[in-house]
Parts: structure tokens; C-alpha cells; sequence
């Protein structure tokens, strides 16, 4: 989706837990930034081709993974750029990928929770693959809406609150069959409403 864009990823046909012998271990951390997924892709499209949705602006990154929507952002002309994800690894990641794109991205382990403001652009991709996680993400991410523009990159995961955002874009992604079990996914990005908006509110 954005071969304007170099990173450092898994190989195609790589699973999530290959690194583990193929299963989950609650000790390991799996490596969700080793593989670019298809919200952060349709995210970091969509910014490549509004640069106005970003530029100038400072955005923040969350659960940023492989850094691909940071590194947009970046290279769509953003005053400032930080990425935020709960793994080290991941933002270590982010730093190895942001060079690779001669941009600089400030990448840390951090929660969503911890941000207090001062951003103007928040992207979060695939945020919404499990009910806690996206219980989490939605009341952070309405937290931070009113100062902030909230682009949302969601590939139908299931967990997404639709009734809070509005469609902007749609996208085909293709994505490793390793991890998706095909080998493209529709993809949404999506606006949070404001809670000016009587169809946000009527959902409070």
C-alpha cells in the first residue's frame, strides 16, 4: 500500500508466533512490530495522499508496531511525530524503521493512557482486535478527541465502535496470508466524531 515507504518486517511468510515454536507464551511479548498490518497501512495511504491532514500539525502514533503511519506522517511534512507502543521492542523498531525513511520519529513504550494532550493529529491502526483492548482505546481516544483529530485504520476486527466515527476512506489491503489467512483486507480509516456531533452524543 505505500511503496513510498521502506521497513524492516518479518518474512512474508512468517506467523505471529513462529519466533515461539508456533505458540502463545504470556511471557513473550509477541511481535507485532515485526509485520505491518493492514489498519496502520490504510492509515499511513491515507496520510500520504492528505498531507494537509498532517502537515504542519504534531501527531501522535499509537500502538504504532512496525512505526508505518508515524513514518507517513513524518515524510507528509508533520511538525512533530511521537509513536507510543506498550512493547520497547516496538519503538526500538520505530527508530531502526524511521531511519530507513531519512525521517526522525521519537518512538517510546508508553500506554495511550499516559498521554495528557498537546497533540493535534492521533492515529491508532488495528487498535480494536479484542473487547479490552478496544474498551481501553475507545475511552482513551475519546479522552484525547476534543483537542485532537482522531484517525482510526480498522480492517473489520469486530471490537471497532462504528457509531462513534465517520467513514473517510476505504481501502484493499494486501496483507501476509500467514497472518490473516487471506491475502487482502477491506480497510476503513475513520474519523471519531466530535462531541459537538448529535450522533456522538446520542451514544454517550
Amino acid at each position: 500500500m505505500t511503496p513510498e515507504i521502506s521497513l524492516h518486517l518479518a518474512g512474508a511468510r512468517m506467523g505471529l508466533f513462529d519466533a515461539n515454536g508456533g505458540e502463545f507464551s504470556s511471557d513473550i511479548a509477541p511481535p507485532f512490530w515485526a509485520f505491518v498490518w493492514a489498519g496502520g497501512q490504510a492509515l499511513a495511504r491515507y496520510v500520504l495522499d492528505n498531507p494537509e491532514t498532517v502537515r504542519g500539525r504534531r501527531v501522535l502514533d499509537v500502538a504504532t508496531g512496525s512505526g508505518v503511519a508515524a513514518i507517513a506522517a513524518a515524510l507528509a511534512g508533520a511538525a512533530t511525530v511521537d509513536a507510543i507502543d506498550l512493547d520497547p521492542a516496538a519503538a526500538e523498531a520505530v527508530t531502526r524503521n524511521a531511519a530507513a525513511n531519512n525521517v526522525t520519529v521519537r518512538a517510546r513504550a508508553a500506554d495511550i493512557a499516559e498521554i495528557e494532550g498537546g497533540v493535534d493529529v492521533v492515529l491508532a491502526g488495528d487498535v480494536f482486535y479484542t473487547r479490552s483492548v478496544a474498551d481501553r482505546m475507545t475511552t482513551a481516544l475519546r479522552r484525547l478527541g476534543p483537542e485532537a483529530l482522531v484517525l482510526v485504520g480498522d480492517p473489520g476486527r469486530g471490537y471497532f465502535p462504528g457509531r462513534l466515527f465517520t467513514r473517510k476512506a476505504e481501502y484493499k489491503v494486501p496483507v501476509p496470508a500467514a497472518l490473516e489467512d487471506t491475502e487482502t483486507l477491506v480497510t476503513g480509516v475513520w474519523e471519531m466524531l466530535s462531541p459537538n456531533n448529535k450522533l456522538y452524543a446520542a451514544h454517550i
